[in-house]
């Protein structure tokens, strides 16, 4: 399928008019005399946003269990009972290891993504129960779980199972999207290696689209649990 843009510059020259501009022309970034985006709930201890956390994953549908580092094993195998168990499918992901889970993944023969056998692994997302990631940051405002995906963590882990749940380490738990994308230009201008793509998931999937009735769980994930962590 081809096409043809008509009329571009005549539109372009006519936006720029109104705005006392010409076009191409470049635009400085304003210095804004009030940034309040910056000071939602600075100075938040991690108890603090946690417990805002907690009230905002209410509002999606979203159940939240704590524990610290040790404890993690037998709560998250709780939780991965109470959503029914095996078939489940994991990123691949070193924190797994340091959180001490491999006898959970043994137990339960939980699958982990692995790049090099492609298509297979897509398949394996689509038939499992349950999918398990670790959370790079979290938004304690909306309750969203931010995934930085690359060749071995990819989005079908969260996306294509029955159910996801998501560790989450305590300190990537910030305000709000702000200080998330702060954290990216701040590792952009260090010159470190970002994520291609980056998810931001809210709950289970739902729509309101027939007759303005909200149902949960349309496509994607019908449950989102977190597990708040103690980092070590």
């Amino acid at each position: 399928m081809s096409g043809t843009i008509e009329n571009r510059e005549s539109f372009l020259q006519n936006i720029a008019s109104k705005l006392n501009r010409k076009a191409g022309e470049y635009v400085k970034t304003p210095e804004w005399t009030h940034q309040p985006q910056f000071g939602v709930r600075r100075g938040a201890s991690r108890r603090e946003l946690t417990d805002v956390l907690k009230n905002a994953a209410e509002a999606v549908y979203t159940k939240v269990f704590e524990t610290d580092a040790a404890g993690l094993p037998d709560q998250l195998d709780q939780v991965i009972q109470e959503y029914g168990g095996a078939p489940a499918i994991a990123t691949r992901d070193g924190r797994f290891t340091e959180y001490g889970l491999n006898s959970l993944f043994e137990k339960y023969h939980i699958e982990t993504w692995n790049v090099a056998e492609g298509h297979k692994n897509i398949d394996r997302a689509a038939q499992a129960n349950i999918g398990l990631s670790v959370c790079d940051v979290m938004l304690a405002e909306s309750a969203t779980a931010g995934l930085y995906h690359d060749k071995d963590k990819a989005r079908s882990v969260s996306l294509l199972p029955v159910a996801s749940i998501v560790i989450v380490p305590a300190s990537v738990i910030v305000p709000r999207l702000t200080q998330a994308m702060q954290q990216v230009e701040s590792d952009i201008a260090d010159g470190k290696e970002i994520s291609h793509y980056i998810n931001f998931i809210s709950g289970p999937s739902n729509s309101a689209d027939i007759e303005m009735r909200l149902v949960v769980g349309v496509h994607g994930p019908v449950k989102v649990a977190y597990v708040v962590v103690s980092d070590r």
